[in-house]
């Protein structure tokens, strides 16, 4: 298939599948005489594979290391799993940082007057200022 029925299949844009080539996640495409790059259904499969691991928050590295242990029919699955668990603490990691902003943040709008007056405990705050006692 061609590259813009490879991108359809896929779910990967055209664009994507060019740089996932140039940065080794697929091998370079055969070449029609005209020069066309065309796909085999293994090619398909692997794009569907780095698209579901990016839709899961997985860094290009990581993705790099779980193409490597899906191509590699004697890998354990424990390694797979150990990835799969470092990125979820990671992912919990951030979500607690996040939470930690939201709290800031609602104290911050607590405290806000929200008047026609120009004191801002929140620009305040983003200007590293004390607010006015």
């Amino acid at each position: 298939m061609n590259i813009g029925e490879a991108a359809a299949a896929s779910g990967v844009t055209a664009k994507t599948i060019r740089y996932y080539e140039g940065t080794g996640f697929i091998p370079s495409a055969a070449r029609t005489a005209a020069g066309y790059r065309i796909y085999s259904e293994a090619d398909v499969h692997t794009l569907r594979f780095i698209r579901r691991a990016r839709d899961l928050g997985f860094s290009t590295e990581e993705i790099r290391r779980l193409l490597a242990l899906w191509q590699d029919r004697s890998r354990a699955s424990a390694e797979v799993k150990q990835l799969a668990l470092e990125h979820i603490e990671a992912f919990r990691l951030k979500i607690a940082h996040l939470q930690d902003l939201r709290r800031a943040l609602l104290d911050l709008a607590a405290n806000c007057n929200g008047d026609h007056r120009p004191d801002c405990p929140i620009l305040n705050d983003l200007a590293g200022q004390k607010a006015a006692e």
